[in-house]
C-alpha cells in the first residue's frame, strides 16, 4: 500500500487548486469552487421520499390525486404530506422523480388499464405509466418516472391515478411501516444537469 502526502495540489501553471492545513481541513481555490458551483455543486439536495401509510380509495374513471401522507425523508421540507400532497422544491434545476403505486383490487371487477402520471402545476401530465390488471392476484403496481425542470419557487408536481372498474372498489395500498412501502413517491435534484 502506498500513501501520497501533500499540502497543496497545483495545476500545470503552478496555481493552487486544493490546499490542506495538515490537520484534515481542505480548502478549494476560488476558481475550483466557482467551477463546481457552475455545474450545480456536488450536493443533490433537496430530496424527499413520501409514502401512503393507509389505503386510499379511488373512484371509477376519475383522475384522483394520490395522497402520499407520510414521509421517510424530507430534510428541506419540500414535500407537503398533510395538505396538498405535492413536491415543490425551493431550488431551481432538473429533478429525477419516481413513483410506484400498488393498487389493491379487493372485490372490484377490473375491466381496463390503470393509469398513473405526474401532474405539473395542476395541469400538464408527464411520464404517464399504466398497468393491465393481474387476474391471478388482487393487486398490481404501476410506476412512472422521469426528469422534470422546476423553477425553485412556484413549480410543483403531484401524482395522480385513474382506474376503470365495472363494480366494487379499488384502493391505493398503504402500509403503516416505512420499511415495507407499497405506494411511494420520491425525487432528488440532479447534480450538474
Amino acid at each position: 500500500m502506498s500513501i501520497i502526502k501533500a499540502n497543496t495540489f497545483q495545476d500545470r501553471g503552478g496555481n493552487t487548486i486544493l490546499s490542506s492545513d495538515g490537520s484534515g481541513t481542505i480548502t478549494a481555490s476560488s476558481s475550483l469552487a466557482s467551477s463546481v458551483a457552475s455545474v450545480g455543486g456536488i450536493d443533490n439536495t433537496p430530496y424527499f421520499m413520501a409514502y401512503r401509510n393507509a389505503n386510499q380509495s379511488l373512484s371509477d374513471n376519475t383522475d384522483t390525486k394520490i395522497a402520499f401522507n407520510a414521509e421517510l425523508w424530507d430534510p428541506d421540507g419540500v414535500y407537503d404530506a398533510s395538505t396538498n400532497y405535492r413536491f415543490q422544491p425551493t431550488t431551481a434545476g432538473k429533478y429525477l422523480l419516481f413513483t410506484q403505486v400498488s393498487f389493491d383490487m379487493g372485490n372490484a371487477n377490473a375491466t381496463s388499464v390503470y393509469q398513473l402520471a405526474f401532474i405539473k402545476n395542476g395541469g400538464t401530465r408527464y411520464f404517464e405509466g399504466s398497468s393491465v390488471p393481474n387476474f391471478y392476484g388482487n393487486r398490481f403496481q404501476s410506476v412512472a418516472s422521469g426528469i422534470m425542470d422546476f423553477n425553485g419557487s412556484s413549480d410543483y408536481a403531484e401524482v395522480w391515478g385513474a382506474v376503470d372498474v365495472s363494480g366494487g372498489t379499488i384502493n391505493v395500498e398503504g402500509t403503516s411501516t416505512n420499511y415495507r412501502m407499497y405506494s411511494y413517491f420520491y425525487g432528488c435534484k440532479l447534480i450538474g444537469a
